[in-house]
């Protein structure tokens, strides 16, 4: 790993993040879960809107997404199944459209990872949030949602 990649895992329930070649930092669970009432079909026009410049008509992702970009910063990584959205629980979802990549893993204590995903806070509603992230999820297979919803349950069992 470069000293710039981050490596998102999830051990125990938690999430850890390895940056660089030997610096391990907790992050900190997320407090949210989806609610009942987001809409994956405002949702689908909302991500069509703000998020497919970047993320893909179909979810896909920008080529090569794993690659660092010439500024420290990776491509917008596919929100299918062929991407890591998936791994990651519901408050951690939110918190990185919320705020931002970079401020969501600062948040977090995450120091030295540069993101090129900003932050929606100021132009979408929680609400809207919430109805594109209900968007992706409903792209996914059975499985894939089950798995996510582990991930979800784990985030909150760990004190959020």
């Amino acid at each position: 790993m470069k000293g710039t990649d981050i490596l998102l895992m999830v051990l125990g329930g938690g999430v850890v993040a390895a940056i660089g070649a030997a610096t391990y930092v907790a992050l900190a669970p997320g407090s949210q879960v989806q609610p009942a009432n987001s809409d994956p079909r405002a949702g689908a026009r909302l991500y069509a809107e703000n998020c497919a410049s970047c993320h893909g008509d179909q979810l896909q992702g920008e080529p090569d997404w794993q690659i660092e970009n010439e500024d420290g910063t990776l491509p917008a990584p596919p929100h299918d199944t062929t991407g890591h959205t998936w791994h990651h629980g519901d408050g951690l979802l939110f918190t990185y459209t919320k705020l931002g990549g970079q401020a969501a893993l600062a948040a977090r204590g995450v120091s030295g990872f540069k993101s090129g995903m900003p932050g929606f806070g100021d132009t979408l509603s929680d609400q809207e949030i919430w109805d594109i992230l209900a968007f992706i999820k409903s792209t996914w297979p059975d499985r894939v949602r089950a798995t996510q919803q582990i991930r979800t349950e784990s985030e909150q069992q760990q004190g959020s």
